[in-house]
């Protein structure tokens, strides 16, 4: 055979081999909700609400009943995209929301993400919905991993004319940094539209998809055929959270159904998550005349608090579990168990190395140290132990720290609260006088991690 045309056919098999070996690499879609309570789906034991996508989930999956991201949005996202600790890439408050304000906090740049760690092995990356560490033009999405970025920069909007609702209010839809007017188009279904066409548009190559949802963040707007379901519920507060709850699994049913429709669902890891507890927020009212979304004073727009947490204390905002407890679950059907539970302790921060290492991917020596662990063993066995014999979470000056049955919670260097997880009614006792040792162990847990995770200056 000619040489020339021997090489040219090596050429071909070997280019042919790579492209083979790009589309073996799992897709990988994370689904994160926002403000979902820590047990509002059917498979958590909610009985009055309607989450069949979510529950295929379970059943397609490994459910986890112990799984912690934070008490509010931002760290939450930190650690999520990080696999650190929030603190350490300096979202310890509020990041900046308007991106046209003054500079404020903003996650750090030097922070690999998932998208960064992705993106670098050949997986294209997007992020459609809720971004929440930061709105300046220097910084956010595009600037830390995603090749494409469209949603709200900042925390929560009015759905369908999307303005930022507290203080004066501002505009907050962009395609990147660019302002997008999409008058009375309701936000989570153009954010999940802009999910199937990347889906559609990457179904021959491996990619990240991240769709942090804004809802069932208040304020609660869902359309009305989400509303039929509970016309007879006598709660309005339940009904009102079920209902956008409806909405939420929805949306999360339109993207699964799409990775089934092009066959991609088997060779995908989706991970569903909420970012923190339900809202207990339902005070929330325009407080200022002309405000810029043209809503007038006094115009409702909190939560209506209708969460559910069974035995566990606490919502959104709060240390206790209700606050930082969230459904969690890992779906590969290709690869992983289907329809197991997991009781294990895990964080939001386990993802990073979790998908790293389910997709080949070997982290750099100049990368950050995370601070997450690979949750390979657990989704594997029932058996294996935790990986997260201690936790911390710390937000402003408030913190907890748990080990084992106890979590102490505190703010700036005194303990306020000493509970047992292993009480019938968990965390309603404050054991902080009775139990001084545990009280003591714990503290010095907290301060040595306090000043181990403060960002150098």
């Amino acid at each position: 055979m000619n040489p020339a045309r021997v090489r040219i056919i090596l050429a071909l098999l070997f280019v042919g081999g790579l492209v083979a070996g790009l589309s073996a690499k799992p897709n990988v879609v994370i689904l994160f909700t926002d403000d979902q309570g820590t047990l509002d789906a059917n498979c958590y034991g909610s009985k009055d609400l309607l989450t069949p996508a979510i529950d295929k989930l379970a059943a397609t999956g490994v459910r986890f009943t112990q799984a912690y991201a934070h008490t509010v949005c931002c760290p939450a996202r930190a650690a999520l995209l990080t696999g650190r600790h929030p603190q350490r890439s300096g979202v310890n408050h509020w990041t900046q929301g308007d991106m046209n304000g003054p500079k404020g906090i903003n996650m750090a740049l030097e922070e690999v993400t998932l998208a960064e760690a992705l993106k670098e092995h050949g997986y294209r990356t997007a992020l459609y919905g809720k971004w929440h560490l930061g709105s300046h033009r220097d910084y956010g999405p595009k600037k830390q991993g995603f090749d494409e970025f469209f949603g709200i920069r900042d925390g929560f909007i009015d759905n369908y004319n999307h303005y930022f609702l507290h203080g004066s209010g501002f505009h907050d839809l962009y395609e990147g940094t660019t302002p997008v007017k999409a008058d009375g188009q309701y936000f989570p279904e153009i954010m999940t539209k802009r999910c199937l066409q990347f889906i559609e548009e990457n179904k021959k190559r491996p990619f990240f998809l991240y769709a942090p949802f804004n809802i069932p963040h208040y304020p609660e707007q869902a359309p009305k055929q989400f509303a039929e379901p509970f016309k007879d519920m006598k709660d309005p507060a339940r009904k009102s959270y079920a209902t956008i709850m409806k909405a939420t699994d929805h949306y999360i049913g339109k993207i699964v159904d799409k990775l089934e429709a092009l066959k991609l669902r088997e060779n995908t890891i989706i991970i569903y998550m909420s970012d923190n507890g339900h809202s207990e927020e339902t005070g929330n009212r325009i407080r200022v005349d002309n405000h810029k979304s043209g809503h007038p004073k006094g115009h409702f727009y909190g939560a209506s608090g209708g969460g559910f947490t069974g035995k566990w204390r606490g919502q959104k905002g709060s240390f206790h579990e209700g606050g930082i407890r969230v459904p969690a679950i890992i779906s590969y059907p290709g690869k992983l168990p289907k329809g197991e539970v997991r009781d294990q302790a895990i964080t939001a921060m386990d993802w990073f190395p979790t998908v790293t290492e389910l997709c080949g991917v070997q982290a750099k020596s100049t990368d950050p140290k995370l601070d997450g662990n690979s949750l390979m063993k657990i989704i594997q066995s029932a058996d294996a132990p935790s990986t997260n014999e201690v936790m911390h979470w710390q937000w402003h000056t408030g913190w907890a720290v748990r080990k084992g049955e106890w979590k102490l919670i505190g703010r700036d260097t005194k303990a306020s609260f000493l509970g047992n997880l292993k009480d019938a009614q968990p965390e309603q006792k404050n054991y902080q006088r009775e139990k001084s040792e545990v009280v003591e162990k714990l503290m010095k847990l907290h301060l040595e991690w306090a000043k181990e995770v403060k960002p150098k200056q």
